[in-house]
């Protein structure tokens, strides 16, 4: 029968770059477990597991508009310099409090002078992805 909309499954899988670099991997933890149909991982890993049987293995390339959606130039920003936490360096994240309450996380993407940029696309934004996945049960 394979994997359908409304089943919890559980799937190991190693996520990897277009260049073969892992991202992510659930082979040293437990197994990840969602319930199809329920968006809670990417569009492209879930009709990438439809129909699969428990013990399959396949890879899937994931575009990046069925993975985090393109990278979106107006979600970097510029601050003051002045406002990043003391010994803050490109690349590193940090948490923004907004003054509705909410916080998100950004990466200092870029530090110039008396300018930081912040960039709050999701860090895989504009990348396609690669997953090698297991089956390793569904519950209906």
């Amino acid at each position: 029968m394979g994997v359908k909309i409304g089943d919890k499954v559980k799937v190991h899988y190693v996520g990897k770059y277009e260049n073969g670099e892992v991202f992510d991997s659930s082979l040293d933890k437990e197994p990840l477990e969602f319930v199809v149909g329920n968006n809670q991982v990417i569009p492209g890993f879930e009709e990438g597991i439809m129909g699969m049987e428990i013990g399959e293995k396949k890879t899937i390339n994931v575009p990046s508009d069925k993975a985090y959606g393109p990278f979106r130039e107006e979600l970097v920003f510029p601050i003051e310099k002045s406002k990043l936490p003391e010994g803050i360096t490109e690349g590193e994240f940090l948490e923004v409090h907004q003054p509705d309450g909410n916080n998100f996380i950004v990466k200092v993407s870029e530090i110039k002078d008396d300018t930081a940029y912040l960039d709050a696309n999701h860090p895989l934004a504009g990348k396609n992805l690669i997953f090698e996945i297991e089956l390793v049960s569904i519950e209906e």
